[in-house]
């Protein structure tokens, strides 16, 4: 499982990737957690506000800080 982290590196960003990380890691899956910082990747996704987060090539989330349940629910 692959779960990118679209945005800049803002405290937002990184408080998603942690909220992604522990989510994998209740959830008990393998899960490698990428950084996406380059904005034409970004908005290749559709993200016109960050921080976007996708799963397996899917984008679940955007503009927004998921909680670790919360993104627990979509993986």
């Amino acid at each position: 499982m692959i779960i990118k982290i679209l945005g800049s590196g803002c405290k937002k960003c990184v408080a998603l990737g942690e909220n992604a990380k522990a989510a994998a890691e209740a959830a008990g899956k393998q899960a490698e957690i990428v950084k996406v910082t380059d904005f034409t990747q970004i908005a290749g996704y559709g993200v016109m506000s960050t921080p976007g987060l996708v799963i397996d090539e899917k984008l679940v989330s955007a503009g927004k800080v998921l909680t670790a349940s919360e993104i627990g629910k979509l993986l």
